[in-house]
């Protein structure tokens, strides 16, 4: 039980002393044995793996990898990993977090026995990723069918699509690891391909899949991107294999995605797809024909209104397309590029020139763009993953890091999970990780036994100890599952 203890007057008189040192007041320190609870706001997250029913999911689902004995069970052990990422941990080691708090995360398994149970899930990666993965998809369906109107897939169609992006992004490695090679961008490391559900402008996003690869992988290598939508596929609550998504599902990509091979099997998968695309460097001839044919229509900016400067136009009859998939359009945007940035060959009259592919029939070629340039939140969902462990690859080894990365895709789950179930209608729902770990999940409170009830008391004081507690009581009126 969550309480928020209010502070006591400050007429009550008390024997603390402090004595001021510089602009802080100056205070003793000791480590005497108390009842206080470190980052106490986590239990939030406990309360989102019950929800959920992640606990009890991945504890059937790698009870196959359980040794003998065993002490600790495999699902809780990687559930605590993914609380620990979730509260601010990079490493294995960070469950100490957790169980330094047994009185509120249970009992949790040594360091030894963590990297052992990597070790073991590794060895046999494809078939425990392949566990985690299912007790993800049916968390996901049990989470969004909970959340009803916040949730990604609320009335689905195809003018109101799921929304997938997909992209790449660069990990480091600063140690010599399995696998890892020198990046385009002059670096070493990884180059993992990730897919993510959009929230939408009133939320945030979650991970649905993500492939770890070399550092050296191809940006646009169509392999690795229907790979991963067939995995991201497969997350969607309602999936059936063997069968296509349908229109009410979009695929958003950068100019990676712009391939024959990718946008063929989109087509066949009849999904909606807005995907960047290349202009051949002859294209200027044709955009002199759209400035005297003056076709070209105001753009939006970020918030839906007519952006100066901008403009956007069809090119599709313009364009040589026998050899792409049926029904495809091109739609341009112009616009002066910003301070320094460089021209290209393409480019027209000073105004930097970009174009996306799309199969979408309806629609204002306006608002087309701005939904298709919305594929920026992307960028957002990967640094909150970076934030959340996917900054570094802390193993040496390439299928231990397959299976960290699985773990950070349950931690970014678990916190937009706890967002959307919990603070669905509060500015909290868009909060990145640094804000929810500094405002909510740092609280520290008193645990106090009440004959079998055990509650943890919050400080009144602490400025957002009442929207935890409310956004606690939320997720406890989810009954578990089964």
């Amino acid at each position: 039980m969550i309480e928020v203890l209010e502070a006591r007057s400050s007429s009550t008189r008390s024997t603390f002393r402090v004595k001021n040192i510089g602009l802080y007041p100056g205070v003793h320190i000791d480590t005497a044995a108390t009842r206080t609870v470190s980052q106490a706001g986590a239990v939030a997250l406990v309360e989102t793996v019950r929800a959920s029913g992640l606990d009890w999911g991945l504890s059937q689902a790698l009870d196959r990898w359980r040794k003998p004995l065993a002490r600790h069970d495999p699902g809780k052990i990687v559930a605590d990993v993914a609380l620990a990422l979730a509260v601010g941990g990079d490493c294995l080691a960070d469950v100490a977090v957790l169980r330094a708090e047994p009185a509120v995360f249970g009992q949790v398994a040594s360091d030894p026995t963590v990297s052992r149970l990597v070790d073991t899930l590794a060895a046999d990666a494809d078939r425990a990723l392949k566990a985690i993965d299912s007790v993800r998809a049916a968390a996901r369906a049990r989470v969004w069918a909970t959340a009803g109107e916040h949730a990604p897939d609320h009335a689905a169609s195809a003018d109101n699509p799921v929304v997938i992006d997909v992209d790449a992004t660069l990990v480091t490695a600063h140690s010599e690891k399995e696998n890892a090679a020198p990046t385009f961008k002059k670096g070493f490391g990884f180059h993992p391909l990730l897919t993510f559900a959009d929230h939408g402008l009133g939320g945030t996003g979650e991970p649905l899949s993500v492939m770890l690869r070399k550092g050296n992988a191809g940006s646009n290598t169509a392999a690795d991107h229907i790979a991963v939508l067939k995995a991201a596929f497969a997350q969607l609550p309602g999936h059936q294999p063997g069968r296509r998504p349908g229109r009410s599902v979009l695929v958003r990509a950068d100019g990676a995605g712009g391939t024959h091979e990718f946008l063929s099997w989109l087509t066949g998968q009849r999904v909606q797809y807005s995907v960047g695309f290349p202009l051949p460097d002859t294209f200027t001839n044709q955009l002199a024909m759209l400035d005297k044919a003056e076709v070209w229509q105001p753009a939006y900016d970020g918030d839906g209104q007519i952006r100066s400067g901008a403009f956007v136009a069809e090119a599709t009859g313009l364009l040589n397309l026998a050899s792409w998939p049926e029904g495809m359009r091109v739609i341009l945007r112009k616009e002066r590029p910003h301070p320094g940035a460089q021209l290209r060959i393409t480019d027209h009259d000073g105004n930097r020139v970009t174009a996306f592919a799309t199969n979408t029939t309806r629609g204002q070629l306006a608002d087309l763009e701005l939904r298709h340039r919305r594929r920026a939140r992307c960028e957002d969902r990967i640094r909150v993953a970076k934030d959340t462990g996917l900054r570094n690859l802390p193993l040496h080894d390439f299928d231990q890091n397959r299976i960290w990365l699985a773990i950070v895709a349950l931690a970014v789950e678990l916190t937009a999970w706890l967002q959307m179930l919990a603070f669905a209608d509060e500015p909290a729902r868009r909060w990145e990780p640094k804000r929810l770990r500094l405002r909510l999940f740092s609280i520290a409170a008193r645990l106090a036994d009440h004959g079998r009830t055990r509650r943890l008391h919050l400080s009144a004081h602490t400025p957002w100890a009442t929207l935890l507690a409310a956004g606690i009581d939320r997720l406890r009126l989810v009954p578990a599952p089964g």
